[in-house]
């Protein structure tokens, strides 16, 4: 445990960015789910507006540092990949 007082307050400035990161990560993965059951059921409405929330939250996300930018928008390439695929669109 920390002795000085600056390093006492660091470690509760990471725990709260640490449980941010984690809320952040965990919602994450449900709009992915949320894409990958409207991609099965093949439905477009709902897997266009899953996408969009999705690269929404992705650039949020990146923004706050909880991951990298580049993660997020290799993360959006690929999910708007999949859609065009399922959903036969050019472009």
């Amino acid at each position: 445990m920390a002795n000085i007082k600056s390093a006492k307050k660091r470690i509760g400035v990471i725990r709260v960015k640490t449980n941010r990161n984690r809320r952040v990560k965990a919602h994450l993965k449900d709009v992915f789910k949320d894409f990958d059951q409207a991609i099965a059921a093949a439905d477009e409405d709902a897997a266009k507006a899953s996408l969009d929330k999705a690269e929404k939250k992705l650039m949020q996300a990146a923004a706050k540092g909880t991951i990298h930018k580049n993660a997020a928008s290799r993360k959006v390439s690929r999910m708007t990949i999949r859609f065009k695929t399922v959903f036969g669109q050019e472009g």
